[in-house]
């Protein structure tokens, strides 16, 4: 790790991104894509991911480059989400208050609930007949 590139890592159900900040020019590239390219045409999810750049006025300043990996698209945005935020806290102490307030820095700790057995699902029971 040189010491103009900052990472960190952001987690969210059961996806894991690792973030790299490199000073550039506000691009951010998953997996080798670029954001729009991975997420398709999801302008809120869009918004979601650079929350965090745009709260510390940054979105000019860095380049930042994912490695993601397991779940879903979302989950891995949301995971990108909380490991820009971290990096960003790595760059620049002031930084955390504004991403506290804003609760970009908490791990969001809501995972799916294991199957039960003798259930459907977690909680869905199997349908009951009286007769």
């Amino acid at each position: 790790m040189s010491n103009n590139e900052i990472m960190a890592t952001g987690r969210r159900k059961t996806s894991i991104a690792v973030v790299k900040l490199v000073k550039g020019k506000g691009r951010i590239f998953v997996n080798g894509k670029t954001l729009k390219n991975y997420i398709g045409n999801r302008p809120a999810i869009e918004m979601l991911v650079y929350r965090p750049l745009v709260l510390t006025d940054n979105q000019e300043k860095y380049d930042v480059k994912v490695k993601a990996v397991g779940g879903g698209v979302v989950a891995q945005c949301g995971a990108i989400r909380h490991g820009i935020s971290r990096a960003l806290v790595k760059a620049n102490e002031e930084y955390k208050n504004v991403l506290r307030l804003e609760g970009l820095l908490t791990r969001d700790p809501r995972v799916k609930e294991r199957k039960k057995y003798g259930r459907k699902r977690a909680r869905k029971r199997f349908q009951f007949s009286k007769r």
